[in-house]
């Protein structure tokens, strides 16, 4: 078949629409978050399990009640956005207002400045639950911001593949869902439990509710072993939480 030659030193023309100008999309600027003051952990990190699964953890006194107030008031100036009322295919209901950001810089301070990266790996008690080797944690950074009213409908966590940013770049999986709460009804916040099912039905008599605790961070399984969970409408107040999720090497 003969092809088609183009004449030396005579530049091909731009595809119709695009500006031989054009370039990439910018990624979005992630935000300067507030630095963690005072320097973190104001205590031991101490990972509990629930008595009743090893499916869920809790961390007390991950941030300290001052520095929740301090993140709640920048997180108030983030472009948040309303999720859709109606979901996709398969996707359980959700209302809330959120903001999402790529932020390899800000996983890395939660995970090896906070206490966090200590508590996960040298406590032997639970450093075989991970599901592998934790190297850090997911730059997928997520605010959800809950109002009166809103809710999160019964649905379950996926696992994911990602790449870390590192050097050299760092094939990971992510385990387990991080969800940490800067408001509780201390705040003023009334209802927003996480509430699990154990046995993957959202009977009253089964369920495990953990309530909101300002700066307590909790962890649950997710993937194949997620359980079903849900989060409860907020009656009054506000339900801030900040998400992230634990990454296990490949």
């Amino acid at each position: 078949m003969k092809q088609k030659t183009i004449p030396k030193n005579k530049p091909q023309k731009p595809p119709k629409g695009v500006s031989a100008l054009s370039a990439p999309p910018q990624l979005p600027t992630p935000p300067d978050w507030p630095q963690f003051k005072p320097p973190l952990p104001v205590v031991d990190l101490v990972p509990k399990l629930h008595p009743l699964t090893p499916r869920i953890a809790t961390i007390p006194f991950f941030f300290p009640k001052s520095l929740c107030r301090d993140y709640v008031t920048f997180l108030k100036t983030l472009p948040l956005q309303t999720t859709p009322g109606k979901p996709k295919r398969g996707e359980a209901v959700r209302v809330n207002d959120r903001f999402q950001i790529d932020d390899p810089a800000f996983a890395t301070r939660l995970w090896e400045t906070t206490g966090l990266k200590g508590a996960l790996l040298d406590n032997e008690d639970v450093k075989g639950l991970w599901g592998g080797e934790p190297a850090g944690l997911s730059p997928n950074i997520r605010v959800y911001r809950y109002s009166k009213g809103q809710y999160f409908d019964c649905h379950y966590d996926d696992s994911n593949n990602l790449v870390l940013p590192t050097t050299p770049p760092l094939p990971v999986r992510t385990t387990w869902t991080l969800l940490l709460y800067l408001t509780s009804s201390t705040e003023g916040c009334v209802g927003g439990e996480t509430v699990f099912y154990p046995h993957d039905r959202p009977l009253p008599s089964e369920e495990i509710a953990v309530s909101l605790e300002t700066g307590t961070l909790l962890l649950h399984k997710h993937g194949d072993d997620c359980l079903l969970h849900e989060g409860r409408e907020v009656k009054a107040g506000e339900k801030w939480v900040l998400r992230t999720d634990l990454c296990i090497k490949r």
